[in-house]
C-alpha cells in the first residue's frame, strides 16, 4: 500500500523482441499522467491511490490474446488489460495497427491505452456505453494534457 499523499509511481517493462517506444518518455509521461488520473474518479471503488506502483508490460498482440483468452474467456488480442493489482498489459501491436485511425503515433497510443488501465484503476469502467463515453472523455483529454505540455517544452 502506498503511503499517504504518495503517488503510485509508473513502471514500463518492454517484453517485445524489438523496442519500438520509447520506454523512458512513456515511463516519465506515465507518471505525468498518475495524478491527472486520479482526479478521475469512477463509478466503481478505486484501487489507483492505494498502490505504491503501477507495472506496465508492452506485449505482443499473441501474448495479449493469450491473456485474455485465460482471464476473460476471449481468445482475441485486445488493446489493453488492467489488473486491480497495479498491472497493466498494453498490445504495442494494436497501438500500430490503431494509432493511425485516431491521428497518433504508435508511442501516443500507447500512452493512451496507459492512460485507460490508469482510470480503470482510479474505478472507470467501459462496460456501459455511457460510462464508456466518460472514460474515452476522461482519456483524450488526459491525453492532449500530456501531449501539449510536451510541445510546450
Amino acid at each position: 500500500m502506498a503511503a499517504p499523499d504518495a503517488l503510485p509511481a509508473i513502471e514500463v517493462f518492454d517484453h517485445l523482441e524489438e523496442a519500438r517506444i520509447d520506454l523512458k518518455w512513456l515511463e516519465r509521461l506515465g507518471n505525468l499522467a498518475v495524478p491527472l488520473c486520479l482526479n478521475e474518479v469512477g463509478t466503481e471503488t478505486p484501487v489507483l491511490p492505494g498502490l505504491a506502483e503501477v507495472e506496465v508490460s508492452l506485449i505482443s498482440d499473441e501474448a495479449i490474446a493469450q491473456v485474455h483468452a485465460d482471464f476473460m474467456d476471449d481468445p482475441t488480442a485486445t488493446d489493453v488489460i488492467t489488473f486491480h493489482h497495479g498491472e497493466i498489459l498494453i498490445s504495442v501491436d494494436t497501438a500500430e495497427r490503431e494509432g493511425p485511425e485516431h491521428g497518433h503515433s504508435i508511442a501516443e497510443e500507447t500512452l493512451l491505452y496507459l492512460i485507460h488501465g490508469l482510470l480503470h484503476l482510479n474505478g472507470h469502467t467501459d462496460l456501459a456505453e455511457k460510462e464508456r463515453e466518460v472514460m474515452h472523455r476522461c482519456q483524450d483529454r488526459i491525453l492532449q494534457e500530456l501531449l501539449l505540455g510536451e510541445s510546450e517544452s
